[in-house]
């Protein structure tokens, strides 16, 4: 759902509507329960966060359609997806999913285009709800091409991989990795329409609707993964691999990304 307060500041920096204070009450509950299972699974020793972003934390989301989107650092991976699971089944009245992706304080280190991404992401995307507080005294991030999301011919490959054969991908497994596919697609497709208008955004219904107007020849496949996205419709195993295909809409925008943003190299 669109953050209204996204955009550039005066001074050309990231300027977004995450904060703590914007997140609705209705996920207040989400917000205990993830903090009582982040103490239970984080180290003794080493920092570690836990970040809300995404709609619950620009105070756009609404009960039950929205997600619950969490990042964790320094806590294991297999952790946080447990903790995602259960309490998605836990709170299925009041989110679609509890969300959890997990990065480690490495991921945040260096100068290359991986690292700075993240960077990017914490410093301007997400709310500190437990922990350390890993971007304490980094200083505002350009709106500049460098941003993040290229990773998205990296994506490609593996989704190309999850989505083999017609035996492989039942209707469930197709859906979930259709909604993956679109959800990331489209933020790839916003970061196009940053640059090429000069303003930023990582709202997916505008990457949809704009990129669309610029590349006409995927706008029909771009309003269906926004559909994806969004939870409109449900994908099928045959239309995952369609829009993965070579000349799918999903390649057609990492190309595009690749010439006019570029690709992060991550081998």
């Amino acid at each position: 759902m669109r953050d209204p307060l996204e955009g550039v500041d005066d001074g050309g920096c990231i300027r977004t509507g995450a904060a703590r204070t914007r997140v609705p009450a209705t996920y207040e509950p989400v917000v205990k329960e993830l903090v009582a299972a982040f103490e239970g699974v984080r180290p003794p020793t080493a920092p570690a966060s836990l970040l809300l972003y995404g709609s619950v934390a620009t105070g756009q989301a609404r009960p039950p359609g929205s997600d619950v989107d969490v990042v964790v650092v320094g806590v294991p991976r297999a952790a946080a997806t447990s903790v995602g699971e259960d309490l998605s089944e836990r709170f299925r009245g009041v989110a679609r999913e509890v969300a959890l992706g997990a990065a480690q304080l490495a991921d945040l280190e260096g100068d290359d285009d991986e690292a700075h991404g993240n960077r990017v992401f914490l410093r301007h995307y997400c709310v500190l709800v437990a922990g350390d507080d890993v971007t304490a005294g980094w200083s505002p991030f350009p709106a500049d091409a460098r941003g993040f999301n290229g990773d998205i011919a990296t994506c490609l490959v593996r989704w190309r991989r999850e989505g083999g054969g017609e035996s492989r991908l039942d209707r469930p497994q197709a859906a979930a990795l259709g909604r993956r596919v679109a959800r990331k697609t489209l933020l790839a497709a916003a970061g196009l329409v940053s640059v090429h208008d000069a303003t930023w955004t990582t709202d997916r219904t505008t990457g949809a609707h704009r990129w669309a107007e610029v590349d006409p020849a995927v706008g029909d496949d771009l309003r269906e993964l926004l559909a994806w996205a969004e939870g409109a419709s449900s994908a099928t195993g045959a239309e995952v691999r369609r829009v993965l295909g070579v000349h799918g809409a999903v390649q057609r925008v990492a190309d595009a990304f690749r010439d006019r943003i570029g690709l992060w190299d991550l081998r």
